[in-house]
């Protein structure tokens, strides 16, 4: 069969890349900025002025992933009644206004309830924006398209960190403090996005306007084929049978050491910076904070990008998940030992870039043994399980800071998690029956919960 891409494939293709991607990648980048805002905020002044101690702030930090939790099959359940279009617009313009409130946020108690309420207000948008651009492309261009969109994570450190440091120098303005203009800059962003999206978006091929009539007709003509040939896959599947899958939640492991140091780094690394003044004796502006932030986060993105191309190139293997996930757990604390404010940078960016290279990698694996709805059950429960990461790596992190008076434990506990991620998947691998490396015919989980 000839699998050259026709013209009209070629045209269609490269008009969706340069349409949606970019747009639905904006929407990321503000949705990344707004949740872990607090992370600039802290370090900024917030942490003084509410009087908040390191596991507080941890707390804090981690609550949102409470709230995404709880709300993120409710969310997706309404995305699917009310289209990715609408259900995406009405998500930016909630948290939006979630976000601007942080503006006046005056007390412990209130910066709990605001960061739990941006969780629920946050709910469901990153599996929504997957499966909106999944609605668009069919899927021998899905992998291309949805690793562009991923680009977006790390990309928002580097443009958002300076950008966070840039408006908490911005002191007076509408007589706010710095920190609280901050997250006045960041949440206006999302409400007017939110309403452009509305009317710039289209919920299908068949209503883009900017696609030509033998565009429209191939596009639509090869999502009906594919949705065709996976009709099977809407059988209902037996929760019990997906959450009694021992490698399911081997997955589930090894995707909460990822996320674990992924936030870690995310919610610490402002702070980590603002002591290098007593550790170091060194001195750098807010803006200047903001930059160093962005540093591990630039050659991030362009390992992510390499390493995601390779395991194209190649076929995922085992060592593309497992020597990331080994390099970051033995780099990060080693950074606590670095002796600069440089090399300590130097050894984080390290740890960025293991993390990011790996996460893209991570998620062709459940699929080798997953099939039909029992994929969407089980890829649900390992997303849950890394969101618990989310909150643990931030309160875990902050107390035992606070028990012993340094990040040296917190960073060990880092390195172990991540260490523990890569023996999970050498172990996965081994088994021969689901991992990257696994030879001869996988058993597969179907929607019966039977193996074939």
């Amino acid at each position: 069969m000839d699998t050259t891409p026709s013209a009209i494939e070629k045209s269609a293709i490269r008009k969706v890349a340069l349409r949606l991607v970019p747009f639905v990648a904006v929407m990321f980048f503000i949705n990344y900025l707004d949740r872990t805002a607090i992370a600039f905020a802290g370090p900024g002044g917030m942490n003084d002025g509410l009087g908040l101690s390191a596991a507080q702030f941890g707390f804090a930090s981690g609550v949102f992933f409470i709230g995404y939790i709880l709300l993120e099959v409710p969310s997706n359940l309404a995305l699917h009644r009310f289209g990715a279009r609408r259900w995406l617009a009405r998500i930016m313009v909630s948290w939006g206004i979630v976000s601007l409130l942080f503006t006046w946020v005056g007390s412990m108690e209130h910066l709990y309830i605001l960061r739990f309420l941006l969780g629920v207000a946050e709910a469901g948008f990153f599996p929504g924006a997957i499966l909106f651009l999944s609605l668009w492309v069919p899927s021998r261009h899905r992998a291309k398209i949805l690793a562009l969109f991923y680009l977006a994570q790390p990309l928002t450190t580097v443009i958002g960190a300076p950008l966070a440091g840039a408006l908490m120098q911005q002191h007076g303005i509408f007589g706010l403090e710095g920190w609280r203009f901050m997250f006045f800059g960041v949440a206006i962003p999302a409400i007017l996005i939110g309403v452009v999206s509305w009317f710039y978006l289209a919920d299908s091929p068949a209503k883009a306007k900017w696609l030509t009539a033998a565009e429209k007709t191939w596009l639509t003509g090869a999502l009906a084929r594919e949705k065709s040939a996976t009709t099977t896959a809407h059988r209902h599947v037996g929760i019990r049978t997906v959450f009694g899958n021992g490698r399911v939640w081997m997955l589930a492991t090894i995707y909460f050491g990822f996320i674990y140091g992924l936030y870690a780094l995310a919610f610490y690394l402002p702070t980590i910076i603002t002591g290098f003044e007593d550790l170091y004796g060194t001195t750098f502006n807010v803006f200047q904070k903001g930059l160093i932030t962005a540093i591990p986060y630039l050659p991030a993105a362009v390992a992510l990008y390499l390493w995601s191309r390779d395991a194209t190139r190649r076929g995922v293997r085992t060592w593309h998940i497992a020597l990331p996930a080994l390099i970051g757990g033995l780099s990060i604390p080693l950074a606590l030992f670095a002796g600069s404010p440089a090399a300590t940078i130097a050894v984080i960016t390290v740890t960025a870039m293991a993390i990011f290279a790996a996460l893209p990698n991570f998620w062709t694996v459940p699929t080798q043994f997953l099939t039909g709805a029992a994929a969407a059950a089980g890829i649900a429960l390992i997303n849950t399980v890394g969101n618990l990461a989310g909150f643990s790596a931030g309160y875990i992190t902050g107390w035992l800071k606070d028990w012993t008076g340094s990040y040296t434990a917190p960073m060990f506990v880092v390195g172990g998690f991540m260490l523990l991620s890569a023996l999970l998947m050498v172990v996965l691998s081994r088994t021969g029956q689901a991992g990257p490396d696994s030879t001869g015919p996988s058993p597969v989980l179907t929607e019966s919960g039977a193996r074939r």
